[in-house]
């Protein structure tokens, strides 16, 4: 998922049981137990822009190992030191680290690492025993690359 969800309900669920780590999102959404664990450094974000994650997960899928982006240029995302983590006092553990800049043909890009993971959790609509799957409507949007990537 692209975001932190609701409390009660697909990674609301993970969260509440603690099984999540890290996670890179987009948008963190109205999940009082995400923000909760965020801010009492049990839980590590990277935040993303939507596009970007996105196209990571595509990289991953693909065997691309980085790509460049104009997308965060001249934001904490280029510039680092967002928050990823903090300390059960409020002071940041671990803070996002500077993008890769590079420029072509007159514009900045920065270098984004492609995700990649062990297994993927999807929803699909129809799925056989071999692993195919068919995914409906909104499902499409990052079940089908999460597969490719994992």
């Amino acid at each position: 998922s692209n975001n932190a969800g609701v409390d009660n309900f697909g990674l609301g669920l993970l969260l509440r049981s603690k099984q999540i780590k890290r996670m890179i999102s987009s948008y963190v959404g109205e999940n009082a137990e995400f923000e909760r664990q965020f801010l009492s450094g049990e839980l590590e974000v990277e935040l993303t822009p939507q596009g970007t994650l996105a196209e990571r997960i595509r990289a991953g899928g693909a065997g691309v190992p980085a790509f460049y982006t104009s997308t965060g240029y001249g934001t904490l995302v280029q510039e680092g030191g967002s928050p990823i983590k903090y300390n059960k006092d409020g002071s940041v553990a671990i803070a996002s680290k500077p993008r890769e800049v590079r420029e072509f043909n007159g514009q900045h890009f920065i270098l984004e690492e492609a995700i990649t993971g062990d297994f993927a959790l999807v929803k699909a609509w129809k799925a056989d025993r071999a692993g195919n799957v068919i995914f409906r409507k909104s499902a499409r949007n990052f079940n089908l690359p999460m597969c490719k990537a994992a």
